[in-house]
C-alpha cells in the first residue's frame, strides 16, 4: 500500500461503532480457465453515515467493485457484508444510482410514476405513496416536472428522479456509479451540493465512483484509489475539509489542492 494506511486501517471503523459496509479480501475472477483477475483481495469499510469517494483509472474495475458492494454479482472470494450480514442479493437498503440515467429511467412513466416505482413493488398504499412521492418532489426541486415523461427533462433533471427514485426505497446506503459524468460542468456543480446537502439531512451513508479528481475529494469525508491490472486498493487519503463545503473556497483550499496534486501523482503512475 503506497504511501497510505494499511489494510487494517481501511477496515477500522470511526469509533467503535460498527461499518455500514465491510469488503474483505474481495477478488473477481472472469472468464476461464484460469480467467482474468479484476479484483484482488481488496479490503476496506464504510462508516456509517460517510461520504466514500472511490477512484481509479480506467478498467480498475470500479464499477465492477460498485456491482459487488450492491449484490449484483458475488466476487470469486471475500466477503462483503451489509450491517454485518452476509451481502447476497441486491436490496432496497442499499440504492443504486446509474450514471446511465437514460436508460435508468421508464421512459412511459411520469416521473410522479416513476419515483413510486419501488412502492409500488412493495405494496406501500396509495395514499401514503402518494404523500412519500409529493414529498420527494419537493426535495429535490421537481415539483413542476410530475406529470412530464423522462424525454422531455434535461439530464439534470433524469437524474434528480432517479435519485429521488432511489430515495424512495429508504435506503441506508446510496451507491452511485459516476452519476454526474454525462453532465455539463454548471449542472454537475450543482446536483454536487444538492447530493451532499441531501446526505446530510438523510444521515446517508454514500459511497460514490468516480474518475473527476477534484469531484471525489469536493464530495469526500474520504477518498479510496484503486490501481488497475488487477484492481487494488493503493491509498486511502482522508479529506479533513470541513462541511458545508463551497466551490470557490473548498477547491482554493491548501488541503485540497494537496490532496489533487497527491491522487494526480498515484493515479498518473497507474
Amino acid at each position: 500500500m503506497a504511501h497510505g494506511h494499511s489494510a487494517q486501517d481501511l477496515m477500522r471503523p470511526a469509533g467503535s461503532a460498527q461499518p455500514a459496509m465491510s469488503v474483505r479480501e474481495v477478488s473477481l475472477t472472469l472468464g476461464g480457465p484460469p480467467g482474468r483477475l479484476i479484483l484482488d483481495a481488496i479490503s476496506f469499510d464504510v462508516r456509517q453515515g460517510e461520504f466514500l469517494s472511490i477512484v481509479g483509472p480506467s478498467g480498475c474495475g470500479k464499477t465492477t467493485l460498485l456491482r459487488l458492494m450492491a449484490g449484483l454479482m458475488p466476487p470469486t472470494s471475500g466477503e462483503i457484508t451489509f450491517e454485518g450480514a452476509p451481502v447476497r442479493r441486491p436490496s432496497l437498503s442499499r440504492a443504486i444510482v446509474f450514471q446511465d440515467y437514460t436508460n435508468a429511467l421508464l421512459p412511459w412513466r411520469t416521473v410522479s410514476a416513476n419515483i413510486a416505482l419501488s412502492l409500488e413493488a412493495r405494496g406501500v398504499a396509495r395514499a401514503e405513496r402518494d404523500d412519500r412521492v409529493a414529498a420527494l418532489l419537493k426535495k429535490m426541486g421537481l415539483q413542476h416536472a410530475a406529470a412530464q415523461f423522462p424525454g422531455q427533462l434535461s439530464g439534470g433533471m433524469q437524474q434528480r428522479v432517479q435519485i429521488a427514485r432511489c430515495l424512495a426505497q429508504q435506503p441506508r446506503i446510496m451507491l452511485m456509479d459516476e452519476p454526474f459524468g454525462a453532465l455539463d460542468a454548471i449542472t454537475r456543480q450543482g446536483l454536487q451540493d444538492e447530493l451532499m446537502a441531501l446526505a446530510a439531512d438523510e444521515k446517508m451513508t454514500v459511497a460514490f465512483i468516480t474518475h473527476d479528481l477534484e469531484e471525489a475529494i469536493y464530495l469526500g469525508d474520504r477518498v479510496f484509489v484503486l490501481a488497475a491490472n488487477p484492481g487494488r486498493v493503493v491509498e486511502e487519503i482522508e479529506v479533513g475539509l470541513e462541511r458545508p463545503r463551497h466551490q470557490l473556497l473548498t477547491r482554493e483550499d491548501p488541503r485540497f489542492l494537496k490532496h489533487r496534486h497527491r491522487l494526480f501523482g498515484l493515479l498518473q503512475g497507474h
